[in-house]
C-alpha cells in the first residue's frame, strides 16, 4: 500500500446529524495509532490491553485491533454484553486474563457503578495499571469511582478526548505526567496544539469557554476526505489554518475541560450553558446512573433545559427527586441552569460506542421527525421517550384546560 492509499471508510455515529462517511489513508493512520497507544497505555512487552468498544467504531478499530497489534501486545476481545450473564463478568474477565490497560466508556462504568460495589467482591484486579474513558465527557462521580473501585487509587484514569474524524485521541493525560483530576480531559498529544477561538475568532484566554479548534501541523491520522462529499469535508476546517471539533471548551491549570458539541450549549435568558455543566451537577445525586440533558425553546427565555434521567433503583416518591436534582443544580450552577422539566426514563438513547444521543431527545422534544436510530444499542428507548413526553403533554392541557 502506498502511505496515501485508503485504509478505510468508516460512518460517523450520527449523534450530530446525517453519518458520514469518514475517509483515512494509510500511514498517517496506523502511525497515530501506534503512538497513542503506545503513550496512552503505557505499553510494555507484555502488555494486555482490552478496549471493550465495539469493532465497528473507530475506537474498536484504533485501540482494539490497529494500536495493540502494531505494538506487538495482547488485545482481548469480548463479543457480547460486559455485564452478562452476572454484573461481576467484565472483573473476571481482568482478573483471568491479567488484562493491564483498561480501556472503556463513561456510560459502562456508570452502568457498574449503578449495579453496586457487591460485584467487585472477591476481584483483585491487581493486574490494571491504566484505566482509559472515551466516548463523552466524564463526570467527577464515575471518575472518582473508577479510580478508587477499579484503580484502587494506583491506576491513572486517561480521560481522552477524540472524534472519528481524527482517528484517535488528540487530547489526553498522559501516564506518568497527566494531569488526573475529574473532568479535565487533560492537554494536546505531543506534537499538536489546541485553542480555544471566540465567536469572532479570536483566541480567548484561560478559564474563557469557546470553541476547540486542532492547530496546523495537524494530526498524521486525520481525516483526508468524506467519501462522495467534498462539501462537507471543506466544513470541517477554518482558514487552512484551524481543524473545527465542533465541540466548545475551555482551558484550565489543568488542561481542557470539554463541554460537549457546541449545537448541545443552551442560551437562556442571554446566559450560554452547556450541557455537560448541567448533567455533572445532577450526576451528584446518590440515586442518578445516568443523565442527558436537551434544550427547548422557550417564549421568555430563548431556551431552557430538560433533563432526562435514569435511577440507579425505582422510587417511589419521583417528585421528591426531582426536586432534589432541581437543589442539586441550583447549588452548583444557579438558578438560571435549572432544567424546566426533568423525565425520568428507564433507558436513555446511545450508540453501541457508548454516546448519548441528544439531537434524538431534542427532536422529541420539538416535534420533529426523529432520524437515524439504526446505531442505537436500544432502538426501543425512542418509543418510550415519545409516550413519556406525549403522557405529559396530556396531563398539562388538562390542568391549563387547554
Amino acid at each position: 500500500m502506498d502511505a496515501n492509499d485508503y485504509l478505510f471508510i468508516l460512518y460517523t455515529s450520527g449523534t450530530t446529524g446525517k453519518p458520514k462517511g469518514v475517509i483515512h489513508d494509510t500511514a498517517g493512520y496506523i502511525t497515530q495509532a501506534y503512538w497513542t497507544t503506545k503513550w496512552n497505555f503505557n505499553i510494555k512487552k507484555n502488555s494486555v490491553m482490552w478496549c471493550t468498544a465495539d469493532i465497528g467504531w473507530v475506537t474498536g478499530h484504533t485501540y482494539m485491533c490497529y494500536g495493540p497489534l502494531l505494538n506487538g501486545i495482547t488485545s482481548l476481545i469480548y463479543e457480547g454484553l460486559v455485564n452478562y450473564p452476572t454484573p461481576a463478568r467484565i472483573w473476571e474477565i481482568i482478573d483471568k486474563h491479567k488484562v493491564n490497560a483498561l480501556y472503556t466508556a463513561p456510560t459502562a462504568i456508570r452502568v457498574f457503578m449503578s449495579q453496586g460495589d457487591k460485584w467487585l467482591k472477591n476481584r483483585k484486579l491487581d493486574s490494571l495499571s491504566v484505566l482509559g474513558t472515551v466516548g463523552e465527557p466524564i463526570d467527577n462521580k464515575t471518575w472518582l469511582w473508577y479510580f478508587k473501585k477499579i484503580g484502587k487509587e494506583k491506576c491513572p484514569v486517561i480521560d481522552t478526548y477524540w472524534q472519528t474524524e481524527t482517528g484517535g485521541n488528540i487530547i489526553n493525560a498522559l501516564p506518568g505526567i497527566g494531569p488526573f483530576k475529574p473532568s479535565v480531559a487533560g492537554n494536546s498529544f505531543p506534537g499538536t496544539k489546541h485553542i480555544i477561538l471566540d465567536d469572532k475568532g479570536k483566541e480567548v484566554k484561560k478559564g474563557k469557554e469557546g470553541y476547540l479548534m486542532q492547530k496546523s501541523p495537524f494530526f498524521p491520522g486525520m481525516m483526508v476526505g468524506v467519501w462522495k462529499n467534498l462539501k462537507r469535508f471543506k466544513k470541517y476546517w477554518k482558514d487552512n489554518k484551524y481543524y473545527i471539533t465542533g465541540d466548545r471548551a475551555f482551558y484550565t491549570d489543568n488542561g481542557f475541560r470539554i463541554l460537549g458539541r457546541a449545537d448541545d450549549v443552551l442560551k437562556v435568558a442571554g446566559h450560554r450553558i452547556s450541557t455537560a455543566e448541567i448533567e455533572n451537577a445532577i450526576d451528584k445525586h446518590k440515586l442518578v446512573g445516568e443523565c442527558a440533558i436537551s434544550k427547548k425553546p422557550d417564549k421568555i427565555k430563548g431556551e431552557v433545559p430538560i433533563a432526562f434521567v435514569k435511577l440507579k433503583k425505582q422510587v417511589k416518591d419521583t417528585e421528591k427527586i426531582k426536586k432534589e436534582l432541581i437543589e442539586k443544580v441550583i447549588h452548583y450552577l444557579g438558578p438560571t441552569s435549572k432544567p424546566k422539566e426533568i423525565y425520568i426514563v428507564n433507558d436513555l438513547p446511545k450508540t453501541r460506542s457508548g454516546k448519548i444521543m441528544r439531537r434524538i431527545m431534542k427532536s422529541l422534544l420539538n416535534n420533529e421527525p426523529v432520524k437515524g436510530v439504526s446505531t442505537l444499542v436500544n432502538p426501543k428507548s425512542v418509543d418510550e421517550l415519545r409516550k413519556i413526553l406525549n403522557q405529559s403533554n396530556i396531563k398539562k392541557s388538562r390542568t391549563t384546560g387547554k
